[in-house]
């Protein structure tokens, strides 16, 4: 039963480390092809997405690593220090799970303010920019409350003197194709002149706080359960790590009395 239990945890270890290594891998490759090593960026790079990717990746795969030498070559030392650190993350995904659930309304209040520093900084980041068009496009909103939010924006905003002014972004648009096939940029442009009426034919007019609402409700029986799978992974990790660290112990027990 332990030779099973070590060369399970061995084989799942391994593959969290691989995982890991592609999720450091991805945050690696995008950070470079935006040059973001550059040195007119060089400041930048502490705010960018693509280092929490690399960090995350980086620290999946050395925990995992750990449980892999521990397990593989049954060394306690390595085995308690994976379990420690499991043990600590269940408790931390725990207490946020808690907080999550005890602050739902300040939840919404840092989803608007995050959009809304994210629109503002739309046009100048990259990041920012992909984040809110995958979020208008996938939920088929525009703005955090209303479309009129992009007026924050000093490019979408009435008094700019660029042709973007008094507009919205292209994922705002109900049909950003042109015919079908060809994606028009400018099919927000003088939105927010528009009346409510007149401007649903063309943009979504709902903002995507509500939709990030209405998402989670649709959702919530699927999180759970991927969030209680996600736990139970990890306290069988435990389980199966404390039952090998006794196995040792018993060996070197017995081997002391031998001697």
């Amino acid at each position: 039963m332990d030779y099973f239990l070590k060369y399970f945890l061995f084989l799942c270890n391994l593959g969290f480390t691989v995982f890991g290594l592609m999720v450091l891998g991805l945050g690696m490759w995008g950070l470079i092809s935006k040059e973001s090593f550059a040195q007119e960026r060089i400041g930048s790079i502490g705010t960018d997405p693509m280092l929490v990717l690399m960090s995350l990746g980086f620290l999946l795969a050395v925990l995992c690593l750990t449980g892999c030498v521990g397990a593989i070559r049954e060394n306690a030392c390595f085995l308690r220090l994976f379990s420690g650190i499991v043990m600590v993350l269940i408790a931390v995904q725990v207490l946020m799970a808690i907080m999550a659930y005890s602050m739902q309304d300040q939840i919404e209040v840092y989803l608007r303010s995050g959009m809304l520093a994210a629109m503002a900084g739309y046009q100048d980041d990259l990041d920012l920019r992909f984040i809110t068009d995958e979020i208008q496009t996938n939920l088929q909103c525009c703005g955090a409350d209303t479309y009129r939010d992009w007026e924050t924006n000093i490019y979408y905003n009435c008094s700019s003197p660029g042709v973007l002014a008094c507009g919205v972004p292209a994922t705002c648009c109900v049909d950003p194709l042109d015919n079908g096939t060809v994606w028009n940029s400018q099919c927000g442009l003088g939105a927010q002149r528009l009346d409510e009426f007149t401007a649903q034919s063309t943009i979504f007019l709902g903002g995507c706080i509500g939709g990030i609402s209405r998402w989670i409700e649709q959702h919530q029986g699927l999180m759970g359960a991927v969030a209680a799978v996600v736990l139970g992974v990890q306290i069988l990790a435990v389980f199966i790590t404390t039952r090998l660290m006794e196995s040792i112990n018993c060996g070197i027990d017995l081997m002391y009395e031998f001697l």
